[in-house]
């Protein structure tokens, strides 16, 4: 059992992101759903919490109104084998431009995620490949090889 779980406040779309994210990513599934019933802060029967898991990792979506939206000081961090990897995940998840940039994107939810390549830790060592992080939205993987290299 995971000792620690994160848990995702939503108005009213916490079954819907769920379904999302779990048509996204590999080895997820939807594992339970949990309803209002009488006499509840929502109408009896509406989703009040989904229980999911994407990649292992087992997360809590609630439907608990308009009171709390997500910012980008909580993100989700994926760490991307390859290009097309990045490639695929920021084509599905990326739905506000103006909140892209160096590797963070916002989703249609309003959750921000980091599409990030495994081998970031490594290159952000290096001043130049930090420097070209800076100019990006989505990370190029060839671009930071070759700031590292000092080929840019």
């Amino acid at each position: 059992m995971q000792k620690i779980t994160p848990f995702l406040w939503f108005d009213t779309q916490a079954e819907e992101a769920a379904k999302f994210y779990c048509s996204i990513f590999k080895n997820s599934k939807i594992e339970s759903t949990s309803r209002y019933g009488e006499g509840m802060p929502a109408p009896a029967g509406s989703v009040m919490s989904v229980t999911f898991s994407l990649e292992g990792q087992t997360f809590i979506a609630l439907n608990g109104g308009p009171h709390f939206k997500f910012t980008p000081a909580i993100s989700l961090f994926v760490s991307c084998e390859n290009q097309k990897e990045i490639d695929e995940l920021w084509e599905k998840l990326s739905a506000v431009p103006a909140a892209e940039q160096c590797g963070w994107l916002q989703d249609r939810f309003g959750l921000s995620w980091q599409i990030v390549p495994r081998i970031l830790n490594e290159l952000m060592h290096n001043g130049a490949a930090m420097k070209e992080l800076m100019t990006m939205k989505k990370l190029d993987i060839a671009r930071l090889q070759k700031a590292a290299l000092g080929k840019a």
